[in-house]
């Protein structure tokens, strides 16, 4: 995987180039970048700081984001399908018609975060904060929910998501395992 720096990466975007797939820009500064389209399949941007960029129509396909920096980012209609997110920062981020499916979300920051029509289908959510979401129409069959924080999310559709008695619910309550049978690890 060959490493480019920011200067590099900008220059060339600025000069036409898009596809960027399997390259290593990990903790690069990108503060409010605008890379809208650009294809980062592939890479690793592990510890990257991005706030206030536009990734929209972006190709993250099988990216590294772990610990990424995304607060406030733009990612519209693209594409993070099988993308590494865990414990990244997406705190209001914009991710309308995003494509997360199979993504692993895992204690992530989505607190305010725009996930209007996002696929979240098999995507591991376990522990994320979710709080103040809006999930108005977002599919989130068969994704992984155990612990985590949807209080005060907009519009949640929990049919064939997977939840435990850890999950909080958007009015801050829990699901009462022993009611329902569940068995919760606490």
């Amino acid at each position: 995987m060959q490493k480019i720096g920011r200067t590099e990466l900008l220059t060339q975007y600025a000069k036409g180039r898009r596809d960027f797939s399997a390259i290593d820009i990990s903790e690069a500064d990108l503060f409010e970048a605008d890379l809208q389209g650009i294809n980062l399949n592939g890479s690793d941007l592990q510890k990257s700081y991005l706030p206030y960029s536009n990734l929209s129509q972006a190709q993250l396909q099988h990216a590294q984001l772990q610990a990424a920096e995304l607060s406030d980012t733009k990612l519209c209609q693209s594409n993070l399908s099988q993308a590494n997110l865990q414990q990244a920062n997406l705190s209001r981020a914009t991710l309308r018609h995003a494509n997360l499916r199979g993504a692993n979300l895992a204690y992530t920051n989505l607190q305010g975060a725009d996930l209007a029509n996002a696929d979240l289908r098999d995507a591991n959510l376990n522990y994320a904060n979710l709080s103040g979401a809006n999930l108005t129409r977002t599919n989130l069959s068969q994704a992984q929910l155990k612990g985590a924080i949807l209080f005060r999310s907009h519009n949640v559709n929990f049919s064939n998501a997977y939840v435990d008695c850890s999950t909080i619910y958007p009015d801050g309550h829990r699901h009462d395992c022993q009611a329902s049978g569940l068995n919760c690890e606490s």
